[in-house]
């Protein structure tokens, strides 16, 4: 579920749009004509070659943009194109996307979505500081557009992303994670945004602050189900579709929730040093090991429960029909990708 307009359309984003309505694609192709600029340091003296060769490769490396379109789904009105909603919209992708350049960093990561990272080719100190520079963007963006509770539901979002970025690093390579504690991790790290994105629509957007508590449960519980899957894909995914290896998880300690189940249900599995796991090939082997237990089933059945969740919060939030549906098939998609 890639951006719109401007962005690397995809089928399966189409669906989501039709029901959506017209208005959200125009605020998706405005948000990133928008995240283009941002990205092309305009808020920087000149020279700021290098700052924006870099924030534009991350930009220009895709994603779903599934952030921006929850903001606009939330918040835009049938007959109302409420351009306010593009600086937060914004502010959440550019959070995102800063974000992703820190992880590399801390992962070491060459690649992402199948690219070269900034880390990889320009060195540890340009990613963390070209991730500094989007970071201040987004808050500077949402505070051209937004007030303070506005501001503040951004902030509280991005101290729980390093909240659940910490803990997963205090948990690498453990065998004593627990699946309360993994998904403690998932709520701080994925779906606090998930959560901001959709309580932002509400706040800035037509439904308003009376809906903005429901649409909030519905992000964090979809954003629970895509992290599930995302650690599926891990194990399971297709490389040309993922755009990483499987086992890339297990090669940089992160404890998913594949591993924590297959672990409860195989010994052998159980009795591995997950720091023993240094190459891919030994991952590849692992990851064929997890799959052979069923714990990847059973992870999709925890991931649908969560969709299920997120559908009871909508239907709870007084939304109208258009906006139900198009978030109802945003749930579905989380779920149904494979990337």
């Amino acid at each position: 579920m890639p951006g719109a307009a401007g962005g690397p359309a995809t089928e399966e984003l189409r669906p989501i749009l039709a029901a959506a309505g017209p208005v959200v694609a125009s605020l998706l192709g405005s948000a990133e004509e928008r995240l283009a600029q941002i990205a092309a340091a305009e808020r920087v003296p000149a020279p700021a070659d290098a700052l924006a060769a870099h924030s534009s490769s991350t930009l220009a490396a895709g994603g779903k943009r599934l952030r921006p379109l929850l903001v606009f789904i939330c918040g835009a009105a049938e007959d109302d194109p409420a351009q306010g909603l593009v600086g937060a919209a914004c502010a959440v992708e550019l959070v995102h996307m800063a974000a992703l350049l820190h992880d590399d960093v801390l992962d070491r990561a060459a690649l992402r979505r199948g690219l070269p990272t900034v880390y990889s080719t320009a060195g540890r100190q340009a990613a963390t500081a070209t991730g500094d520079y989007l970071f201040a963007c987004a808050f500077a963006e949402l505070a051209e557009t937004a007030g303070p509770d506005a501001v503040r539901t951004l902030s509280d979002a991005s101290t729980a992303l390093v909240r659940g970025e910490l803990m997963q690093r205090a948990d690498a390579w453990s065998g004593d994670v627990t699946p309360g504690r993994y998904l403690e991790r998932c709520a701080l790290k994925t779906a606090s945004l998930f959560t901001a994105a959709c309580a932002l629509g509400a706040m800035l957007g037509d439904p308003g602050p009376p809906a903005a508590g429901a649409l909030a449960e519905f992000g964090r519980e979809i954003g629970l189900a895509f992290q599930i899957l995302d650690d599926v894909l891990d194990i399971a995914g297709q490389p040309d579709q993922t755009g990483k290896r499987v086992g890339t998880d297990l090669l940089d300690g992160t404890v998913t929730l594949p591993v924590i189940l297959a672990r409860a249900r195989d010994p052998e599995i159980r009795a591995i040093d997950l720091r023993s796991i240094t190459d891919p090939a030994q991952a590849e082997a692992l990851c064929a090991r997890i799959a052979a237990t069923g714990a990847l089933e059973e992870a999709r059945e925890a991931a649908l429960e969560h969709v299920a969740a997120a559908k009871a919060a909508l239907r709870r939030s007084g939304v109208d029909d258009r906006r139900l549906a198009a978030l109802e098939l945003v749930a579905d998609g989380v779920v149904r990708r494979q990337a």
